[in-house]
């Protein structure tokens, strides 16, 4: 069975840094491009980075290049996304995945409050 657990997320002020983890599990993570989208409040699911197995190529939404960056390890099956320099429009919920679009059950994902 495949699982994603994401973590990390939080509330922040404007200008500051976030730190998510998923937790992969149920398939081979290392064979895998893996990817990060988020949701925000009343609006469509956006893609936001992608990862490639041997993590040599990153590709970024232009709502977030240059303030955000995708990252794995392999070896321990985590997935994660540097969160800098956020904005209020980057408020959401943030799930990892391993297809996208998106074809297994939707994760729990992890919240971020971007507020003064």
């Amino acid at each position: 069975e495949v699982q994603l657990v994401e973590s990390g997320g939080g509330l922040v002020q404007p200008g500051g840094s976030l730190r998510l983890s998923c937790a992969a599990s149920g398939f081979a993570f290392s064979l895998s491009y893996m990817y990060w989208v988020r949701q925000a409040p009343g609006k469509e699911l956006e893609w936001i980075a992608t990862i490639n197995r041997g993590s040599t190529t990153k590709t970024y939404a232009d709502s977030v290049r240059g303030r955000f960056t995708i990252s794995r390890d392999n070896a321990k099956n985590l997935l994660y996304l540097q969160l800098n320099s956020l904005k209020t429009e980057d408020t959401g919920m943030y799930y990892c995945t391993r297809t996208y679009p998106i074809t297994d059950p939707i994760s729990r994902g992890t919240q971020v409050t971007v507020s003064s």
